[in-house]
């Protein structure tokens, strides 16, 4: 009875956010909504829909381009500089794709570095030369996809490295071309994981509210905060918080879909030797698995440095390292929040044999697919109306004042992105505890250990740097989190995610430098973790 309860409240917590925005969107309409949503259906709503379905479309489709190009001539060739950029070609994680849309805005705009030095060359000025507009639709889709390509990448080369070089010599021998081989047989061996890195990128992409707000690319993520923030319309940017959500669930679903009808085999046969390549041929793979890493990492962290390096005076370190300390708080609750919870539903499935405890962690991990900002709309409202309820009660039995408890606390920002977020510890957590033996769980009950001893004494000790890395990871995607931090935060609450917006909305990019450097340099460990769980170099 007492699971029963458990269970059911964790349900409802999960449920909350999507039941008031459902509420908001129908019931608890204001006068007037309704004529605004229908002023919105008939000018930018179809526009807002048509750009995330182009630049979800486009980013994606480069990114996965770039991940699997790059997966496949890391794993199959020996060429100058392969060692390095086996590894290397993960930093772009710990770029933020709204940093790297700032720095490159700036770089490339008309007073900036670039075209100055274009036209001191060449004694070129305006109106004698074209030069792409960074801050539109085409830069979106460069800074998009050149930050999130590692997750296919990463994903692809393990794929690569199970059967690729296998599976290409036994086309090879058939009489077909290199070229076909890898489009016969390579690539559809690799396509689920492949089609799961893509989904990553995917709900990044439809996540991002930093980025193309500061390009000026209109997405639903910038029409929920437009009809919340700019027009005070809460039902209409519910309904926009449904549209967008509906698009993740379909997305969601088609993909699942379509690669639970696909059989592949995954074991490795032996150990393939990688091509060496010299000359001409090794030199044009270098330069193809450099540019992504140039133009992902290496480019806007020079940027970020050369943006610092401007500031008059001395660099606000103290505010800096209050903006840290909020992020690190939030980061740590987050983490242990999402790894507690994950490891309770893992072991209540394996010790326990609780099927509950493996539907809810299923369910939990779909909150990597909602969006910050939806999830920032619906429990904002819900919260708000329970912290006057705590209040006034306080105030009938003390006549104190505390405040907004939840609200006017990090707990409502915590609890939303924990939501966002459990499903990279709950994934995590299921791997480390898919390569724990039952058998090991048998002895040990063998040996007259309770569950708890066996948690403590045998499941801790084997899946110990898994969680660790897990919790790593939820900490980094913590640090970067903008629209629901933005969305949640307390009053005179600043991270350096928020900080890092504010200052680029208002065009102070050099003071935007800083804190968007610590974000960078703080999620560096992380990504070298990954590199460390993929196949040796």
């Amino acid at each position: 009875m007492v699971r029963a309860l458990l269970y059911a409240a964790l349900m409802a917590v999960i449920a909350l956010p999507f039941v008031t925005l459902i509420h908001l969107a129908s019931v608890a309409a204001p006068d007037g909504a309704v004529g605004t949503l229908s002023h919105y259906v008939a000018t930018v709503l179809p526009g807002y829909v048509r750009t995330t379905f182009a630049l979800a479309a486009v980013a994606v489709s480069l990114a996965v381009a770039i991940g699997a190009a790059c997966a496949w001539q890391i794993e199959r060739y020996q060429f100058p500089g392969r060692d390095t950029l086996a590894w290397a070609l993960m930093l772009p994680l710990a770029m933020p794709a709204y940093v790297a849309a700032y720095v490159m805005a700036d770089f490339t705009q008309f007073s900036g570095p670039l075209q100055s030095a274009l036209r001191l060359a060449f004694g070129w000025s305006k109106g004698d030369y074209w030069f792409p507009e960074a801050t539109s639709f085409p830069g979106a889709v460069v800074c998009f996809a050149f930050t999130l390509y590692p997750y296919v990448y990463l994903l692809a080369r393990s794929a690569f490295a199970e059967r690729g070089h296998e599976l290409q010599d036994a086309a090879r021998s058939l009489g077909m071309g290199r070229s076909r081989a890898w489009w016969s047989a390579v690539l559809p061996a690799a396509r689920p994981a492949i089609a799961a890195g893509g989904l990553l990128a995917l709900m990044e992409v439809l996540a991002d509210y930093g980025a193309v707000s500061y390009l000026g690319v209109d997405t639903l993520s910038v029409g929920i905060f437009r009809a919340w923030y700019n027009m005070s319309d809460i039902t209409s940017a519910a309904q926009l918080a449904l549209a967008l959500l509906m698009v993740v669930i379909v997305v969601v679903y088609a993909e699942r879909h379509l690669r639970s009808r696909a059989r592949y085999a995954s074991t490795r046969a032996r150990f393939a030797p990688r091509v060496p390549l010299s000359g001409a041929p090794g030199l044009a793979r270098t330069l193809l698995c450099t540019l992504p890493l140039l133009l992902g990492f290496a480019l806007p962290a020079v940027l970020l440095v050369r943006l610092h390096l401007q500031l008059d005076g001395t660099a606000p370190w103290r505010e800096t390292l209050g903006w840290m300390g909020n992020s690190i708080q939030v980061g740590l609750c987050v983490a242990m929040v999402t790894l507690t919870l994950a490891v309770v539903l893992q072991t209540r499935q394996r010790l326990w044999g609780e099927r509950a405890a493996a539907w809810m962690s299923r369910v939990l991990g779909l909150g990597y697919a909602v969006p910050g900002a939806v999830l920032a709309l619906g429990i904002l409202i819900p919260l708000g109306a329970l912290d006057s309820r705590l209040i006034d009660a306080i105030r009938s039995f003390g006549g104190l004042s505390p405040g907004l408890l939840l609200t006017g606390s990090i707990v409502a920002l915590v609890y939303a992105i924990s939501v966002r977020f459990y499903g990279v510890a709950g994934s995590a957590t299921a791997s480390a505890y898919s390569r724990i033996p039952v058998s090991l769980d048998e002895c040990a009950r063998a040996l007259g250990l309770s569950r708890s001893a066996i948690l403590a004494r045998v499941h801790w000790p084997l899946a110990r740097r898994a969680l660790l890395a897990a919790t790593l990871l939820v900490f980094i995607d913590t640090l970067k989190e903008l629209p629901a931090t933005l969305a949640l935060r307390p009053f005179d609450f600043n991270t350096l995610a928020t900080a890092t917006y504010t200052f680029a909305r208002d065009e102070r990019l050099a003071d935007a430098a800083l804190p968007s450097l610590l974000i960078v340099l703080a999620s560096l460990p992380a990504v070298i973790l990954l590199t460390r769980r993929t196949r040796d170099t």
